[in-house]
């Protein structure tokens, strides 16, 4: 009979209180709408699983992230070789391709860092700016915006004449 008492309470429990989320020893735990004092763990980004299975070497595993780095490191390495524009550019590409793999590919795994509408729209944002940059950047700019000129010569003045 006890047994019967037992699952009503149970019942009661489930039905009154809103169980939500197990402890370390499985036992159900009572959910509070409060934010924890400390916190204790953090969850991983949407898409911030492996990249590939965990047999594979870790390299492997995140090719995403390493794609991206690399083809910024090689970026760079052009800017430093006196290929400013070049290496720019292939940087604000990197960026973009980024943000092509954000959406495109399920499990970036450490290119996740947020969400993917916010990872996406940064990567795209200063991937963009800085190919837009490296386009109007001087000597013999290759991409040219009036309103900019206009804009440099009313916030300066025209202090010679």
């Amino acid at each position: 009979m006890s047994s019967v008492s037992d699952a009503s309470v149970d019942d009661e429990i489930a039905v009154r209180d809103h169980i939500s989320v197990p402890d370390a020893e499985g036992r159900p735990v009572r959910g509070t709408r409060r934010f924890p004092m400390f916190t204790k763990d953090t969850a991983r980004p949407e898409g911030g699983g492996r990249a590939a299975p965990r047999e594979a070497p870790a390299p492997v595993r995140q090719w995403p992230i390493l794609a991206v780095l690399s083809s910024v490191g090689l970026g760079l390495l052009l800017t430093a070789l006196d290929a400013f524009r070049v290496g720019t550019i292939l940087i604000g590409a990197a960026l973009l391709a980024g943000a092509v793999l954000r959406w495109a590919v399920r499990d970036v795994g450490m290119l996740a860092v947020r969400s993917r509408f916010t990872d996406m729209a940064t990567y795209i944002v200063l991937g963009t700016a800085i190919v837009l940059l490296a386009l109007m950047a001087q000597p013999k700019p290759l991409l040219e915006i009036p309103f900019l000129k206009d804009t440099l010569h009313f916030t300066v003045g025209d202090e010679a004449g």
